[in-house]
C-alpha cells in the first residue's frame, strides 16, 4: 500500500509538472502563425469583441495593422469629424507564435 501511495504521489508531480512546462509547437510555419496584416486583424478582432463588444468594435473598423520586429500592431480606427472624442482598440499580436501580448482600448 506504501509502495502505490509513492507512485501516485509521483505520477501526480510528474502530471503537474508537464501541465507547466511551456509547449513548443511540433510545427512552426516559416513566416509565423500570423504571416499577413489580414490575419493579424482577424485575430485582433476575435479577442476583443468578447471584452467590448460587437458594436463597439464594429464602431472601429476599418482595424491597420502595422509589423515591428515580430509584433503586430492593430489598432482601430476613431470615427469623427470634426473633432474626436474617445479611443480606439489596440493589440499586439506576435507575429511567431500568435500571442497576444498586450490589448487594450484608449480612452
Amino acid at each position: 500500500m506504501k509502495m502505490l501511495m509513492t507512485i501516485l504521489a509521483a505520477t501526480s508531480l510528474l502530471a503537474m509538472a508537464l501541465a507547466d512546462a511551456p509547449r513548443k509547437p511540433v510545427f512552426t510555419p516559416k513566416e509565423g502563425f500570423v504571416p499577413n496584416a489580414e490575419t493579424a486583424v482577424k485575430i485582433a478582432e476575435a479577442v476583443l469583441i468578447p471584452v467590448y463588444g460587437e458594436k463597439q468594435i464594429q464602431s472601429e473598423r476599418p482595424f491597420k495593422a502595422v509589423l515591428k520586429g515580430d509584433s503586430w500592431t492593430v489598432q482601430g480606427t476613431l470615427q469623427c469629424a470634426p473633432h474626436c472624442n474617445g479611443g480606439t482598440a489596440l493589440v499586439e499580436i506576435s507575429k511567431t507564435t500568435g500571442q497576444i501580448l498586450q490589448m487594450f482600448h484608449t480612452k
